[in-house]
């Protein structure tokens, strides 16, 4: 399998992980369009919504929720997308949750690595 997701899962490809569980893998997107675009991915390989069982779905629910509290306290952003893509719009065909904040001021795109050490080692509580 040539999955992007799946060889980040395995640490061939390196990320700005910043969570992880046995289920889930949270990092930050290389290529944002927002400060602190972040993206929620399942370990096993799910292709999309259908493919993902239930209990895996709500781990990544339970986890989205942590994960935009640490953006909102270390990013101040004003609020927070979560999307999920389907079919033909999905980039990458493993089951993946964005959350994107948005700002109510123009905000400049900060360097990734920047934005990561402003968010590392923030509590998930």
């Amino acid at each position: 399998m040539d999955c992007i997701f799946c060889k980040i899962i395995n640490n061939e490809i390196p990320s700005y992980t910043i969570y992880e569980d046995e289920i889930v893998k949270v990092f930050l997107d290389v290529n944002p369009n927002c400060n602190g675009h972040t993206l929620i991915i399942p370990k096993k390989h799910y292709l999309d919504l259908d493919d993902i069982d239930q209990a895996t779905l709500n781990h990544i629910m339970k986890i989205a929720k942590k994960i935009k509290k640490v953006l909102e306290e270390k990013l101040n952003c004003d609020g927070i997308t979560l999307i999920q893509n389907n079919g033909c719009i999905q980039e990458v065909k493993h089951y993946h949750l964005h959350l994107k904040p948005h700002y109510n001021n123009s905000q400049k795109l900060e360097n990734v690595q920047d934005v990561y050490k402003k968010i590392k080692g923030a509590s998930l509580n």
